[in-house]
């Protein structure tokens, strides 16, 4: 009888992952894609229902995720490198979690196998968003969803 494998993420560090497992651990909630704003007195982030226009606001793909830093210069790319960093990412984010040295979740599609479970699951914001160009930035603060960290 083979022993079973453990699943990558289980076994190995963010920093040991390949390109292709990296990018597997987005569960692709769009929820990183959300515009964010800073308190400026004790740093807290929130996130606002208000995505980047380059976020298909029913999918939650990025709509040309290849150059996307090319029309979104202040596009965040996640690196391993970054995984002490990651509070800002909502709690459910795999790689923030996987940072914590917390597992993935039920829902998450490489353990449930099913890529609509966090849409299912409301954990994205499917539906429920704003293209950035609706709402003036003046106004995003009418519009916060929840507190990072």
């Amino acid at each position: 009888m083979a022993a079973k494998v453990e699943p990558f993420w289980k076994r190995k560090t963010l920093d040991r992952l390949d390109a292709e497992e990296w990018e597997s651990l987005c569960d692709g909630c769009g929820l990183c894609c959300l515009q964010k704003l800073e308190d400026e007195e004790d740093g807290s982030v929130y996130y606002t229902r208000i995505a980047c226009r380059l976020l298909d606001l029913e999918t939650c793909r990025c709509r040309d995720y290849a150059n996307r830093r090319r029309s979104v210069p202040d596009c965040i790319q996640l690196t391993p490198a970054q995984a002490g960093e990651f509070q800002w990412l909502p709690p459910t984010c795999a790689y923030r979690l996987l940072a914590e040295g917390e597992d993935l979740p039920l829902w998450h599609p490489l353990v449930c196998g099913d890529p609509q479970a966090v849409h299912r699951e409301r954990i994205s914001r499917a539906g429920r968003m704003l293209s950035e160009s609706a709402v003036a930035e003046d106004d995003w603060e009418e519009h916060l969803i929840f507190r990072a960290g």
